[in-house]
């Protein structure tokens, strides 16, 4: 967790499918900067209670996130979530008590690089291959752009926790 992470601005111009991949990047790359050069401890350290919600819940919710969208839904693979049981939906959040952070570090990337690999070649048009319960089929945009709202939102989320963990700030 103390890679050097080296995140892009956007570009002010380009394609559609460029711009979104390079926001869906930045988002990523954000929440890399919000959870690095922290403890095990610290990256378990839980908002306020009863919430479960932790830096390292995010990592494995957005892992959760990136594996459903892109593996699942666009491609039609395997279903089975990375953490989450019909036990505990939020397996994500509420298993880092016990969970391995470099592990579960290494997850996240490696869903990242396959989601990558998924939409490499393929139009924003392109329909998933599974259909939702009672929706209609998502387009790659719409999984793209759901994934940049997914990111956004929750990096929110790891901007408030990393502050109470260590003070610091910053987009």
């Amino acid at each position: 967790m103390t890679d050097t992470i080296e995140r892009i601005e956007p570009p002010n111009a380009a394609t559609e499918a460029t711009m979104l991949a390079a926001w869906l990047d930045f988002h990523r790359k954000t929440l890399a900067l919000k959870t690095s050069g922290l403890t095990d401890e610290q990256l378990r350290l839980r908002s306020v209670t009863p919430s479960s919600l932790s830096l390292l819940g995010l990592v494995r919710h957005l892992a959760e996130v990136e594996h459903y969208w892109y593996q699942v839904i666009l491609l039609d693979g395997d279903p089975t979530p990375l953490y989450c049981t019909d036990e505990d939906r939020d397996l994500d959040f509420n298993g880092v008590d016990r969970a391995d952070p470099a592990a579960d570090f290494a997850i996240w990337r490696r869903e990242v690089e396959l989601a990558d690999q998924a939409v490499a070649g393929l139009s924003l048009d392109t329909v998933a291959a599974v259909q939702q319960k009672g929706r209609e089929r998502v387009t790659l945009r719409w999984i793209q752009v759901h994934l940049i709202e997914e990111y956004a939102r929750h990096n929110g989320h790891a901007d408030l926790l990393r502050e109470a963990i260590d003070g610091a700030t910053g987009e």
